[in-house]
């Protein structure tokens, strides 16, 4: 029987799913409810007492910073723990959400054992007193609490802004970040993309885009993902600003019928419900085509 409340806040359906199914299959003592952005999630919030929230930063109405700023004037939550999920993992991004009091910070896309690793650490005993309670073993899947006694047994402390950085860039060009050429080569005539993964990120190019979905082509000789895997796609605007766009492995394919073929096309659906992100996708369509003429 579930003892304790999480709340997951996310404008995308998908990721609420997936954070949903993950705590479902490895912390059964926590029930989970859902907010489609920040605005309903005060609403929940203001009704019933949540033991840890988890929310993305970019959402329509109120963004998860505001949810966050609220929330920690309000005293049943000062102490609540916060992680925040989003594909925004820059180093001003991390700083300005610890220094506004988020517990910790999750890039999309995540794995499992990630996220897992991120709740073990935030809800610290009271979690581990649940699971006790309840008879579950603290060795869940894919070894997701090896780490879980270090981390219980550690002095809490404010979340460093370092610790959940995305690595530095490589200097690999078969597996560039976001601040790296792919998605920044603004002077190619092609349009580049940075396609990242859970555990790796592929370095391609915009071979088709619209408002649902992208197909991009990449090099064999890199890490491929699996369907349904999440994914995030960054991309140039040519505005001097970034998109980042969440979405998830629709489709593999070779892109001839040679099976020794060196490029490989790879679809990504988008999930994203945000309107301000829809209407920078759909500028860029617009440019992408004409491009293309």
């Amino acid at each position: 029987m579930a003892t304790l409340k999480a709340l997951v806040v996310d404008d995308a359906s998908f990721v609420r799913d997936l954070v949903k199914r993950t705590i479902r299959q490895r912390f059964p003592v926590i029930e989970t409810t859902d907010a489609q952005n920040g605005r309903r999630a005060q609403s929940l919030m203001s009704r019933v007492t949540f033991d840890l929230i988890l929310c993305d930063w970019e959402m329509p109405e109120m963004s998860g910073l505001e949810l966050l700023q609220w929330m920690r004037q309000q005293p049943q939550y000062e102490k609540t723990p916060f992680i925040m999920i989003t594909s925004r993992g820059d180093k001003d991004h991390v700083i300005k959400a610890v220094q506004e009091g988020a517990s910790e910070y999750l890039g999309k896309p995540f794995s499992p054992e990630g996220l897992s690793k991120k709740i073990i650490k935030v809800m610290g005993k009271a979690l581990a007193s649940a699971m006790d309670r309840s008879g579950k073993s603290m060795a869940g899947p894919a070894d997701a609490f090896k780490e879980s006694a270090a981390l219980l047994t550690q002095k809490r402390e404010p979340a460093a802004p370092t610790a959940s950085q995305p690595e530095p860039p490589s200097t690999d060009p078969g597996h560039a970040t976001p601040e790296s050429s792919p998605a920044a080569a603004t002077k190619s005539s092609l349009s580049l993309a940075s396609v990242r993964f859970a555990q790796s990120t592929l370095k391609s190019v915009v071979k088709d885009i619209n408002l649902t979905e992208v197909r991009v082509i990449a090099k064999r000789d890199q890490a491929f993902p699996g369907i349904l895997e999440q994914a995030v796609v960054d991309i140039d605007t040519g505005e001097g600003q970034m998109a980042r766009l969440n979405g998830y492995v629709h489709q593999l394919q070779a892109v001839d019928k040679r099976q020794d073929t060196d490029f490989v096309s790879v679809t990504i659906r988008f999930v994203d419900e945000d309107p301000q992100k829809l209407e920078d996708l759909s500028r860029f369509v617009a440019r992408f085509r004409a491009g293309k003429r």
